[in-house]
């Protein structure tokens, strides 16, 4: 049963349709877009950059006219889009232009809507996507130095910058395509310092045809990284423009000044808080902005939803929700927010003479529809495929298989109770002996051991390791996914496995055997058949469900998860269509049951259930810290660049714990936006297997605040102690586990970014602790 919310939906997509199909016609003049000393100058006059990022994959092609026209409306006169090599280059050297990935198309709806472009073609991107928009089959090559002047490395980004070019250089403004800017790589400068690397990544866009000047951005604190002077820089900041825009004129001393990515929002992750801008300090850094004739592009001005696999992981891991809404202006669904409508009337205000602003479009129609029994179920392993067998587990990679799930199979001997203790796994794996779950391993918390009961014969021993997104940004972008060994059941290391590989894709589902559903029924997958007298946008409950992905109508929606924040997930209107409609629920958590499936008129995208986390279990963090005496202390100064201590002498220690007596404004709250710890010869340690161990506090209730945020690799976003009923007061701590003893040489600390009044809770007085052991803290 439907109850339908608009009455002209037919009438919306008579006109989408026309909109979509018809072209009006568009000059095609050929111009000149240079960099001059104080200004961007287009055919000859200054221009400034009023950008936003519009990313096409994140949107229905069916949609991509009515966001564009949603940007305009909004005052912009540019949109940033990136390209993500995965999804052009799904397999080595094959590629794909086509349906979303018709990048040339979208630039060409963007010229027809009055808004020029600025190409971020990578080849990595990061953007909250699968691996940063690197393919996954990279990993197949061992030893692979990503994102560096590998050869090998190299000899792929050169293919698939050259196929770019191929495609979109025809569209630049010197051939009267709307493209003024084309960036070499993203945010290296966090990466790594090769500035001969950045020129290969240039040489390669110019070998590929592109003749617009090329820029590179980075966040404040890495602008020198990599830099050189052949690359235009740019900066990218979330507040504060003017202490982001000092910065930059550091190797800038002359030209036009530009923020790269200028943040209304945040992105989410799977069982952390919802994240919401600060509206206020938005506009006012953007009215800055708009005062100084400072070019921006606002990240994101519509951030869309990561459908299927792309959805990609914070550093060490926190996976990313499906919804990339990022509290942008416009909504994920295309909808006009409240911070639309005051950006709109800022921009307004700043018009360059004989601008005008165009109307927004009318938001797509919305459907309903009530409560629904599944049609029938297949249950996830009734039918595998033939396995792969070897004595260690394989990686997807080493599988060839990119995403989705691999049932790795072996049989433990008889015996009592015993630890199961696996080197990794990426990501999620549950484990089951004898066709009985008895737990989970999970990438979170690093909990790769448990502990199996006793056996009374030989018995089968299965791990269902579940990929979700390969982590996005930092040197943990190398993520092999899979079953990592050795593998030991106690002190034995466990050989000879067999792998059954379920890729999720379109050819397994057309397998899938339905029949009526078992009072015990255990993972798999759910049949809906949705009855539909007109279409529109919907807003799939999954709150019934455990875990698992959605497709409706062959097209896959994306990931769910019961922990949240994300509850729903957007089902565009065109991919709906009128009568009888498919959705499958794959649910790998397989609690017994019926669950119902509804859709709704708006989204839920805030509400977390830290109850339901069954895996690694829902856990309270532990006020502990390193006791003893301090390995280093001292004090920071004022304002928000990055400090880097050394301690007096190296130390060994699994744990370390950054102690604050009083804050830099004198009040009870402390904040960091990072911490890195550096190893004995004083380069950054890897973070694979860093963890939270504890702290004094932290907010998770009034903001995103969580610990895990100051190991994240993120300025954006920060720890903060908790200040919502009731403040904890000094001193506060922030405890780091290693995961095994190393040696350390010193920490970088990197403040609370922003402006000095909005900064609260900038360290002042510190110590820093190194031990193998922790206290707790009442």
């Amino acid at each position: 049963m439907c109850s339908f919310l608009f009455e002209s939906r037919r009438k919306w997509a008579v006109i989408l349709g026309v909109l979509f199909f018809l072209r009006p016609a568009v000059a095609t003049d050929i111009h000149k877009f240079e960099i001059g000393r104080d200004a961007f100058l287009l055919d000859g006059k200054p221009f400034i950059i009023r950008c936003g990022e519009v990313h096409a994959a994140r949107i229905p092609r069916e949609y991509w006219r009515h966001r564009l026209q949603m940007a305009r409306a909004m005052g912009l006169n540019t949109v940033c889009a990136y390209l993500f090599w995965n999804q052009h280059e799904p397999r080595e050297g094959v590629f794909d232009w086509s349906d979303r990935a018709d990048i040339a198309d979208f630039c060409r709806i963007a010229q027809e809507e009055g808004l020029w472009v600025i190409l971020r073609p990578g080849p990595y991107a990061c953007a909250e996507w699968e691996m940063g928009g690197l393919p996954w089959w990279l990993l197949k090559h061992e030893g692979m130095k990503l994102r560096s002047r590998d050869g090998r490395f190299l000899v792929a980004a050169r293919r698939y910058l050259k196929d770019v070019g191929r495609n979109l250089a025809p569209l630049q403004v010197t051939r009267g395509g709307p493209i003024l800017l084309v960036q070499a790589e993203n945010e290296y400068g966090f990466f790594g310092k090769d500035a001969e690397y950045m020129g290969e990544i240039r040489q390669a866009l110019l070998d590929a045809g592109f003749e617009v000047p090329i820029f590179s951005c980075n966040p404040v604190n890495s602008l020198r990284n990599g830099y050189r002077p052949d690359v235009f820089p740019v900066v990218n900041f979330g507040s504060d423009p003017g202490g982001g825009f000092s910065k930059l004129r550091q190797i800038l001393p002359t030209g036009p000044l530009m923020c790269g990515e200028f943040y209304p929002g945040w992105f989410d992750t799977w069982g952390q808080p919802h994240h919401r801008g600060d509206a206020m300090r938005y506009l006012r850094d953007l009215e800055t902005m708009l005062k100084m004739k400072a070019s921006f592009s606002i990240y994101m001005a519509h951030g869309g939803t990561s459908f299927g696999f792309t959805a990609g992981a914070d550093r060490p891991f926190k996976p990313d929700t499906t919804s990339y809404d990022y509290d942008a202006p416009i909504s994920e669904a295309g909808w006009a927010t409240d911070k639309f409508f005051k950006t709109r009337a800022l921009i307004s205000r700043y018009l360059q003479p004989g601008e005008t602003l165009t109307e927004p479009p009318p938001a797509p129609p919305v459907v309903t529809f009530a409560l629904e029994s599944p049609a029938g179920f297949a249950p996830l392993l009734a039918c595998l495929p033939k396995a792969v067998e070897a004595k260690h587990p394989l990686s997807f990679e080493q599988l060839d298989q990119p995403y989705g799930l691999v049932l790795y199979s072996t049989i433990v001997p008889a015996g009592p109770a015993v630890q199961l203790r696996a080197a990794a796994v990426h990501d999620i794996g549950i484990v089951s002996l004898g066709g009985v779950r008895v737990g989970a391993f999970d990438r979170r918390s690093r909990t790769f051991a448990l502990g199996l009961p006793s056996r009374a014969n030989p018995t089968v021993l299965e791990i269902l390791v579940e990929a979700m997104g390969r982590v996005n940004f930092g040197q943990e972008i190398h993520d092999s996914k899979g079953l990592h060994g050795p593998v030991f059941l106690g002190d034995s290391e466990l050989t000879g496995w067999e792998m059954f590989l379920l890729p999720l894709d379109a050819e397994q589902l057309e397998h899938l055997a339905y029949a009526s559903l078992p009072e015990n029924h255990g993972p798999g997958f759910f049949h809906f058949d949705i009855e539909l007298k007109e279409t529109g946008d919907t807003f799939l409950d999954l709150r019934p469900f455990g875990k698992g992905m959605v497709w409706v109508n062959g097209h896959n929606l994306g990931r769910f998860w019961n922990i949240g924040p994300q509850q729903t997930l957007f089902v565009p209107g065109p991919w709906l269509h009128p009568g009888r409609n498919k959705f499958v629920v794959l649910d790998l958590l397989g609690d017994d049951g019926a669950p119902k499936l509804a859709g709704l008129e708006k989204p839920v995208v805030d509400q977390l259930r830290p109850e339901l986390d069954t895996l690694s279990g829902h856990r309270t963090l532990a006020r502990v810290r390193v006791p003893g005496a301090s390995v280093v202390e001292g004090s920071f100064p004022q304002g928000g660049n990055v400090q880097e201590i050394h301690f007096p002498q190296n130390i060994r220690g699994r744990y370390f714990t950054l102690m604050a007596d009083d804050a830099q404004d004198g009040g009870p709250h402390a904040a960091i936006a990072d911490i890195s710890l550096l190893g004995g010869a004083g380069d950054p340690l890897d973070t694979q297997n860093l963890t939270i161990a504890g702290a004094s506090s932290e907010e998770t209730v009034a903001e995103a605040g969580g610990a895990g945020n100051a190991i994240d690799g993120q300025i954006s976003n920060y720890w903060h102690s908790r200040w919502k009923s009731p403040t904890s007061g000094y001193p506060h701590w922030i405890t780091l586990d290693l995961g095994r003893e190393e040696t350390l040489s010193g920490f970088i600390y990197t403040p609370r970014q922003g402006a000095d009044r909005d900064a609260i809770g900038r360290l002042k007085h510190f110590r820093a602790l190194v031990g193998n052991s922790t206290e707790d803290i009442p």
